[in-house]
């Protein structure tokens, strides 16, 4: 009985540890700030989340601060109201300016700053997510929101590492979105007369038509020879003396 026990004990302590070694390193991971989605088209406009969970046991969250890339941009920036939270949007000159529905904008938001009132900082255990509009977005790879998270107790955690591609997560990431090209062939379906293909299949469109029509133009005629022939035929034979008994 001692030596079946003590390999089902060994194999208990050796799954044990290596649980906790991998929830240990995925914890920290999950509990990074974040921006949600993490993906959007360049040129659109989109609701974005920016997600701040509280990782320490004991201070509260009584502070949260995005910074703008300088290096993008964005015209349209505008926040949702959070209960229990104030906003504060601070704004830097650009040059050149941002074109936004015809008109130059010689400024654009470089800082979003959420404040917590009263009892509504985010305690240990929870998140809070802080949504806002951006748009149109920038002709770039991708957008990164250095972010500052501040406790009760006066800590600052500093999540601004850039990371990047194809190396490991760095220590304190920042959030970064993700932008893609408008496709293509997502304009050309939008509007497919415009397109060669479209012009083909309108253009099969009415090949196809011309001998339906020309058909039925023909059977018209035809049914009113018809009539018309059977009229004469019949005056004839009304002419005709009817023959003697």
């Amino acid at each position: 009985m001692i030596r079946l026990r003590r390999p089902a004990t060994a194999a208990a302590l050796a799954l044990a540890a290596v649980t906790t070694a991998v929830l240990g390193f995925a914890g920290p991971a999950s509990a990074h700030v974040s921006v949600n989605p993490k993906e959007a088209t360049q040129g659109s406009y989109g609701r974005f989340a920016f997600r701040v969970p509280n990782e320490s046991d004991t201070a509260s969250t009584t502070k949260v601060e995005v910074v703008l890339p300088e290096n993008a941009p964005v015209g349209s920036v505008s926040t949702m109201p959070v209960p229990g939270w104030t906003v504060a949007v601070e704004k830097r000159k650009v040059d050149p300016p941002i074109e936004v529905h015809g008109s130059q904008l010689t400024e654009a938001v470089s800082k979003l700053t959420w404040t917590a009132t009263g009892d509504a900082a985010v305690k240990p255990g929870q998140f809070q997510e802080f949504p806002v509009s951006l748009g149109p977005l920038p002709q770039v790879d991708r957008m990164v929101f250095k972010t500052l998270q501040t406790y009760s107790d006066g800590n600052v955690q500093r999540w601004i590492d850039e990371p990047t591609p194809g190396a490991e997560e760095p220590e304190n990431p920042a959030p970064v979105l993700t932008l893609t090209p408008a496709s293509a062939t997502a304009s050309a379906s939008a509007t497919p007369a415009a397109s060669p293909a479209g012009q083909a299949q309108a253009a099969a469109d009415e090949d196809s038509d011309g001998p339906a029509t020309g058909l039925a133009i023909a059977g018209l005629v035809a049914g009113l020879a018809g009539l018309l022939l059977g009229g004469l035929a019949f005056a004839r034979t009304r002419r005709q003396p009817a023959p003697k008994a």
